[in-house]
This record gives C-alpha cells, structure tokens and sequence, in this order.
C-alpha cells in the first residue's frame, strides 16, 4: 500500500521511502528475535500498528466494584470537572486494587482539562512538579491528585509520537486519547481508565489479563522502561509485594540488570519510595524482594549484610529477627492506616544495635515493655512478672537471664538506648555506615545513605529519653488503642507505643516451650551461665542442663484454662492471668491490651465484607467512602483462606471470550 501510494512521485523520494520501510522492518524482527513469540507491544506502536482487537471495555459491576467504594472526595472532584464539559476517569492503582478488591491507598484522576482549567474549578488546588506536573485539589478533608492528559502527552512527546492524524479509521477519539496514555504507563496493571458514573473500565493494554494471572508485567520493553525511570524498579517491587503478583520473566531480567543504578536516584526519591514499601503494610515482602534483587545491598547494606550471614548459618530467612520485627509492623498498618516513617527508620537502627551488641533477652523485653507502657517503673514491673526465659533469636540475643535487679535492668536498658542512637548515625552519615559496614569485610556497600538528618533526630528523640534518665520518664497510658491519626504524623508517644508493641511481641513469636525447648535449644545458655544471685534473698543461678532450670520454668508459668486475658486500662499487672504452657497444649502468647478490640473489629468487618457483596446490585447512586464511617473498616492485605473461592471467581471473569 505505501509503495502504490507514491506511484507517479521523484525517484530519489521512492528509494528514500523504501529504504524507510526496509529499516522498520528490520527493527520488527529484530524486536521480534529478541523479545520471543510471547512479546508485548512497544510503548509506543509503529504507525499502522496500533491493534484495537485488543482494546477491552468492562462493566465494573461485574467485578463487585460499587459507587459506595469511592470516596466523596475522588466522587467530587469527578463531577464538577464532567459538569464543566471535561472527560475524567479514576486511574492506575486504585483501579487496580478495586478489582483485586483491595483497598486503595489513593485516588488519582486525569482529565482532559489542562493543568490551569483544573486549578480553576477549585478554591484550594495548586500546581506542583516540574517533570510532570500535577494539580493537587484539597476537598473535604483529602488531597486528590489530578493530571491532565495534555500534559503528559507533552511531557513524552518525542518523533515516534502517535499523533490524531495517525489515528486508526473508525476510532472513537476519547478511545484513542485514554490509548496513548496508558501507553505510557509503567506497568500493564496500572493502565487501566475507570468510569463510575458509566460503570466501565477501559483496557487498552491486557492490564486485566495480567492481573487475573496476578503477574507483573512492564508495559511494552522493561529495559527501556526502567532506563527511562529505574525508580519503577521499586515501583513494582513494592506492588508485587504487597499484592503477592508473580513478577514475568522479561522484567525480573530488566530488575536484575538495572538495580545498581538505583542509586542514581534522588535520596528523597528512594525516601519516598522506600516509605511506601515500609509503612503500609507490606514491610517483610518488600525487604525479601529487595534482598532477593540485590537491591537491599544498594540500599540497606548493613541488613543485606545481616542477611546474607544468616543464609550461610541455614537460618530460614521468614524466622530472622529482622524479618520477623518487619511482620510484626505488617500486623498494625495498612494501607488505609500507616504509620510515619520514623517507625521503620527506628526498628532499622534498633536492629542494627542487637547484631552489633547482642543483648539479654530480659533486657531486650524489659526495653519493649517501657516504650509500650510508656513509664520505668510500670514498664518494669510488667516485665519482671511476664518476660520468658529462652528466646530463640541469633546473634541479636546473647543469653537469657532468669532475673536481674531493678537498677541492673535499669542501666542496661539505657545502655542499649544508647548503642540504638549511634546506630541511627549509620542510617544518616556515610562515614558511620562505612564504620559499621568494616565489621562485614566480605559484604559490598553501595556509600548510600537516604534517611533524612530531621528523619533521624526525630528518631533518636524517640530513645533518648531511655538513654538521658530512664527514671525520670513516666507517661503511662491512659489506654492501649492505636491511635493511627496521631501516629500517622509521628508523634513521639505514639510511635513509641507501637515500637514496644512490635518488640515484645517479636520477642514473645519466639519462646520456646516444652520439649522442644528442653531438648534443642540449651544452645543458648552453653556459652554463658546464668548470673548466680541477681537479688539479696534469691535462689543461685542455674545451670541450663540442670533439673532445676526446668522446675523454675514451670513454677514462672503455671497451667490455668484460660489464655491470657488482655490487660486492663490501668494494667493491673498483680491480677494478670499466665499464659497456658503445656508439651501437649499449642503456643499461645499474652495478647496485648488494645488486641481485643482489634479482634472485634475484624471478625465484624469479615461480616460486613459479606454484606456488602450481597448486596451490589442494591446499591443507590449516592457516593459515599468506603474507607470511612461504619461500613468498611481495616481489611488484611493478605488474602485469607475464605477469599480464595472469591480469587477463582475473579480469574474467570478475566479470561477473554
């Protein structure tokens, strides 16, 4: 066709033309050889190649997406842009994670309008970005972020650009506008285009395939993609994570090319990414996939290191303490309650202080107890009366004292705020991660440092007060709810509440009971005895293989028939239940105050989950939050044995026809 359509032209223009058309083809095989028969199409087609056989249009109804699940606000800013004559659409993630039937973390719109027409329609919007700029609209207590089509295409404009002239016969405009945009996506799950008010979602770039096989897929080559921008690296890395998506072949290969190059990235770029990862829930997948690409090494090289020498000591990696402090944080945020960045910054460099000076067990829980309850002397007595005796954790834990007194819990507990507070140096300062990292000869270290100086000081507030006068600091609790507003914005007692939250309860996942513990894990005590009279008055220390040990055990724990019941408001430590211990009875571990509450609440949003989804097709047409009131409240980012049967519903309705 090309060629009869230049019949009758110069001869100098024909070869010119055909030696343009032998090029393309050239490129297409090329393409073709090195991507395999199971290629995606490029970010940006060839002309003539834009393939709308693959263009899908669905009704979200279908996939239980109803008007309740957008909040006012997103509902709000779609409705005065479309009465002002512009097309707007929800896009990428929440689009995503509405049909996974998870909760969105944001609601992002693009819209026809241009950056200035938007600003207009709003009395608090303003224009941020430099690269791509985005208007951000504060309505109703939210901040919505809003693009605009134009300024992406402007934003990518290039000579392979597919401009209106080259758009195919017989397509729709508005088809064609949403096409060239997803094409410039970064991932295909995070193309899609949806339309509450028309209830259809557009799919331009099998997005929908891609999620109903729960698999990662670049859009168009993963190497050109992450070349362009390598913080889509941890993009979806932080996806794939906390959605457990399969990543394909094609960008797991790209990953592993380009993961040095992340640290080209701006430190506040790999802040906020990192943050991401970190405080919503899906910590512990996250630091797996980024120790599994090497890219924990680029960025954490002191926990890469940690790592790496657990796996040459065959420790299972999910049992490390590391991992396991990182699950217990995944245990109290979510997407819809995260935590500030300082909480993670501080369990890193609490962490960072045990493997560089492995600490007694008593200690440790003893540090827990009075971050969590928020003054020595009752933070004490609690763990006097409920710490265990053999904690199973390596190198972090170095022994497991039966008792000690007051003032030596004291003194070691401010020692170990102490040796917390250098750690968070290392976390800051190049020169201090170097130091530390000399203690790894074998390890590499990428240099890099991300956590910002006010990040650091506002962590090391958190241990000072442990370090500076541990007897002065007394601010107990009035309750022991999670206050997730409140720790949302960092303040220092709520992040303090939370980080002994997670410490004792990392220390409790790890007692040994039983015959196990008789049998196996003495390891422990082999190195050092037990300190002999730790009190005036008490029994002499014993010996780990000796009798004794045993009979001590079961006297600190006596069997009674219920578990532990939550401790009250005012911790009535003296009337405090003992955990059930038994050989024959499961592990079970003193539930923590707040935790009934939080039992409560979940098994009633498990039954509100099922109403809802009975009633879709009942829903009226008024929006309102499905992440707010009474409706909906925190759901587990981890699907649930129940919702497997709901995942294969899903798959099927995924399937092209």
């Amino acid at each position: 066709m090309a060629i009869t359509s230049l019949r009758g032209k110069g001869n100098n223009h024909l070869l010119s033309r055909l030696k343009l058309l032998l090029n393309q083809q050239q490129q297409r095989l090329a393409h073709t050889f090195s991507e395999g028969p199971h290629s995606r199409p490029k970010m940006v087609p060839e002309e003539g190649l834009i393939d709308m056989s693959k263009w899908r249009k669905e009704d979200s109804r279908l996939f239980g997406i109803t008007r309740s699940m957008i909040p006012e606000s997103s509902w709000n800013v779609l409705r005065i842009l479309r009465r002002e004559g512009f097309e707007a659409y929800l896009v990428g993630g929440c689009v995503r994670d509405l049909i996974l039937k998870r909760i969105p973390k944001d609601f992002d719109v693009i819209t026809t309008a241009n950056l200035k027409q938007i600003k207009r329609q709003f009395h608090r919007a303003q224009i941020v970005g430099q690269r791509f700029p985005i208007c951000m609209v504060h309505i109703k207590g939210s901040v919505i972020e809003v693009s605009s089509f134009e300024t992406v295409a402007k934003a990518k404009r290039s000579d392979k650009e597919v401009t209106f002239s080259q758009m195919p016969k017989g397509c729709d405009k508005k088809d064609f506008i949403r096409w060239r945009n997803s094409m410039h996506r970064d991932f295909t799950i995070n193309s899609l285009f949806f339309d509450p008010l028309s209830n259809k979602i557009f799919d331009y770039a099998n997005g929908m395939a891609d999620l109903g096989s729960l698999e990662l897929r670049s859009l168009g080559s993963a190497k050109l993609s992450f070349k362009e921008d390598c913080a889509r690296i941890l993009r979806g890395l932080r996806i794939a994570a906390r959605l457990s998506l399969s990543i394909s072949k094609e960008t797991e290969t790209a990953i592993h090319k380009f993961s040095s190059s992340i640290s080209t990235l701006a430190t506040s770029r790999i802040m906020m990414e990192m943050n991401y990862m970190l405080s919503y829930g899906a910590a512990e997948p996250s630091l797996c996939l980024l120790w599994k690409f090497n890219l924990l090494r680029v960025l954490l090289p002191i926990h890469a290191a940690y790592l790496d020498e657990q796996r040459i000591r065959k420790f299972p990696q999910n049992s490390t303490m590391l991992m396991k402090l990182f699950f217990n944080l995944d245990k109290v945020v979510t997407v819809d309650r995260p935590s500030d960045c300082s909480l993670w910054v501080a369990l890193l460099a609490f962490h960072m202080a045990l493997v560089s000076h492995p600490q007694d067990a008593l200690v440790v829980f003893t540090f827990a107890s009075i971050l969590y309850h928020g003054g020595c002397k009752k933070g004490l007595k609690f763990a006097r009366d409920n710490a265990q005796v053999i904690v199973d954790y390596l190198p972090e834990i170095s022994s497991s004292s039966a008792c000690k007194s007051e003032e030596e819990l004291e003194k070691e507990v401010s020692l170990l705020a102490s040796l917390v507070l250098d750690s968070v140096a290392a976390l800051t300062a190049t020169e201090s991660l170097f130091e530390t990292m000399s203690k790894y000869p074998e390890s590499p270290c990428s240099g890099l440092v991300f956590v910002p100086k006010k990040t650091a000081q506002g962590v090391a507030e958190i241990f000072r007060v442990l370090a500076d006068d541990i007897k002065s600091y007394n601010r107990e609790r009035k309750n022991y709810e999670i206050d997730y507003p409140v720790l949302r914005k960092g303040f220092l007692h709520a992040t303090r509440f939370v980080l002994g939250k997670i410490i004792l309860e990392t220390m409790s996942s790890s007692i040994l009971k039983g015959e196990e513990f008789v049998q196996e894990d003495y390891r422990h005590l082999e190195q050092e005895s037990i300190k002999e009279n730790c009190n005036k008055g008490k029994k002499r220390g014993l010996k780990p293989d000796t009798p004794e040990l045993k009979q001590e055990f079961a006297k600190k724990h006596k069997l009674v028939e219920k578990k532990c019941r939550p401790l009250e408001q005012e911790m009535d430590i003296d009337n405090q239940d003992v955990v059930t211990l038994s050989q024959n009875v499961e592990k079970e571990t003193c539930r923590l105050p707040e935790e009934k509450v939080i039992k409560k609440k979940h098994k009633a949003t498990k039954q509100q989950l099922k109403t809802v989804e009975k009633n879709n097709d009942k829903e009226n047409d008024s929006p309102s939050s499905l992440l707010s009131g009474e409706k909906i409240q925190k759901r587990k980012e981890v699907p649930d044995k129940g919702e497997k049967s709901s995942q294969l519903r899903l798959s099927s309705l995924f399937k092209y026809t």
